[in-house]
């Protein structure tokens, strides 16, 4: 199967736009996953519902309020251009930060259940062992973690892969800035002729999103077995 450069250029942007989406967010899900695993405090169920709120409400809806805080006449949006130079919409960063968006509950939920199946017996165990804070979760809480971080940021990226509604609404879809694989696609179903250009361009995302899973099992073994072997000395 040979794309043409076209199409070449489509997939290095979706591979860009996601991988960007998934780095940006995932110190952002690993903290809002170990704010929802770990305290209790008022407006604590509001937080988890907004964070999950991606999933529920149609993606166009979240463009759409992307684009309101965002926009060039949004609240954010008008701060970042005016005073950093930052403009968001129409723009490729803005399809990550719609991808990111869309993402983000898949990891929060993979990385929280991975903290909450950390023994806190171990947390306290290093703390009495003099261990500060901040040591006791670099060295116990973060390290028997990792299986969620890898599975989270896979399933962000393959989710970013596949992102369409939000980025549309948010990003348009400008060829060579904004137009990812979904996009492509779209367009390439609305064209006489593009049926060829379409069957490719599913069978790459396809091809990426498997490949996404089978690695992120494949990381997430590999590290639990890592971890198995090395338990006993966490501290």
């Amino acid at each position: 199967m040979l794309l043409s450069a076209s199409e070449w250029a489509i997939v290095a942007l979706s591979l860009k736009v996601s991988l960007v989406a998934m780095a940006a967010t995932l110190p952002v899900a690993y903290g809002l996953a170990w704010l929802l695993a770990r305290k209790r405090f008022p407006g604590i169920l509001l937080l988890d519902a907004l964070v999950h709120l991606p999933l529920v409400v149609p993606p166009v809806v979240t463009g759409w309020l992307l684009l309101i805080l965002f926009g060039r006449h949004g609240p954010i949006g008008s701060f970042m251009e005016d005073h950093l130079g930052i403009v968001l919409v129409f723009r490729w960063t803005g399809a990550a930060l719609a991808a990111a968006v869309m993402a983000l509950p898949l990891m929060v939920r993979a990385i929280r259940l991975s903290i909450e199946s950390v023994d806190r017996r171990l947390e306290e165990a290093a703390r009495t062992l003099g261990a500060r804070p901040l040591r006791a979760f670099l060295t116990v809480t973060l390290p028997l973690s990792v299986p969620g971080i890898l599975a989270g940021s896979v399933l962000g990226f393959a989710r970013s892969i596949g992102e369409f509604g939000a980025t549309i609404t948010f990003a348009s879809n400008i060829p060579g800035e904004t137009r990812t694989l979904p996009l492509a696609i779209y367009t390439g179903l609305q064209m006489p002729g593009g049926e060829e250009m379409v069957t490719r361009l599913a069978l790459i995302s396809v091809g990426l999103s498997i490949a996404a899973l089978v690695a992120s099992e494949w990381l997430v073994r590999r590290s639990g077995a890592k971890l198995g072997q090395g338990g006993g000395h966490v501290l």
